[in-house]
């Protein structure tokens, strides 16, 4: 995917690390040194200075923690994201005749707080539609990568693209009618619910890259094979036969690979919201 050197949406929120408490502001031991040196007839100036360049030194070392596939792996989700407010900014206004909201990326390292709860690494990107926000672990390339063998930075461009179509159905109200029948109906047909919701984001994927290609021309060869591997390799059929060495069907919260690569493939071809009706559509 072309995204090296192109702009980078500014709603990304990097928790990396402890990058989080790194900053440049002054906390109440500071103001206290401040005034301790200006009483002793001191230069508050020159403390501040070095108090401000020391930060500026830790910010340096904080950003140098990270390997240069990380760094890679930052701006591609970056610039992944960027196309996604582009594409969905015109969809939504062309084809739905409505505003879109866009949604935050929070990059983090090993756990997170969401207003959805706590969360580590292993639970995998998610949105959480409390806060309006994504969360992703950049290490889930590697499981992208090496456990689902399924590489390429289109690959994880589609997982970006997966996570803000929850954020379209959020703002659209699907997110909401779902979560509004849990306990109201048997967990067998909860279930179908989230798989139906999930095979709608992986459609509205493939419509967000149909767009995003039109305008940018960001596909190179081999791309959309990745975001197809991506699809099959994350199916629950093939989860569940890979951890547990047999399928439950009933089970299933996310769809079959075959599913799943199918609706991805159909918003790749179509671009068109409204054919995506996961809901009432008799085949899945």
């Amino acid at each position: 995917m072309r995204y090296q050197g192109q702009e980078r949406s500014k709603n990304v929120e990097d928790r990396r690390g402890n990058a989080v408490r790194v900053g440049t502001g002054i906390g109440i031991g500071t103001i206290i040194l401040i005034l301790l040196v200006s009483l002793f007839g001191g230069d508050p100036t020159a403390l501040l200075q070095q108090i401000q360049s020391q930060n500026q030194q830790t910010q340096v070392q904080q950003r140098g923690q990270f390997s240069q596939e990380e760094e890679q792996l930052a701006e591609l989700v970056s610039v992944t994201l960027k196309y996604t407010e582009d594409v969905w900014h015109d969809v939504f206004r062309n084809q739905l005749g409505r505003r879109y909201q866009e949604p935050k990326l929070v990059l983090f390292t090993g756990k997170v707080q969401s207003a959805c709860g706590f969360a580590s690494a292993a639970t995998g990107p998610f949105y959480c539609p409390a806060d309006y926000k994504l969360y992703i672990d950049l290490s889930f390339y590697r499981d992208l990568r090496d456990r689902f063998k399924a590489p390429g930075d289109f690959a994880m461009a589609y997982v970006v693209a997966h996570e803000v179509a929850h954020h379209v159905q959020n703002l659209l109200g699907y997110t909401r009618q779902v979560q509004s029948q849990k306990g109201r109906i048997s967990q067998k047909a909860y279930n179908d619910l989230s798989v139906r919701l999930e095979l709608q984001a992986d459609f509205l994927a493939g419509v967000w890259a149909n767009h995003a290609h039109k305008r940018f021309k960001i596909l190179e060869q081999g791309d959309l094979q990745e975001a197809m591997n991506a699809a099959h390799a994350i199916g629950d059929d093939r989860i569940q036969m890979q951890s547990r060495g047999y399928v439950v069907p009933d089970s299933f919260t996310h769809g079959t690979s075959e599913q799943r690569m199918r609706w991805l493939r159909k918003g790749l071809e179509t671009g068109d919201v409204r054919q995506g009706d996961t809901f009432n559509a008799r085949r899945l």
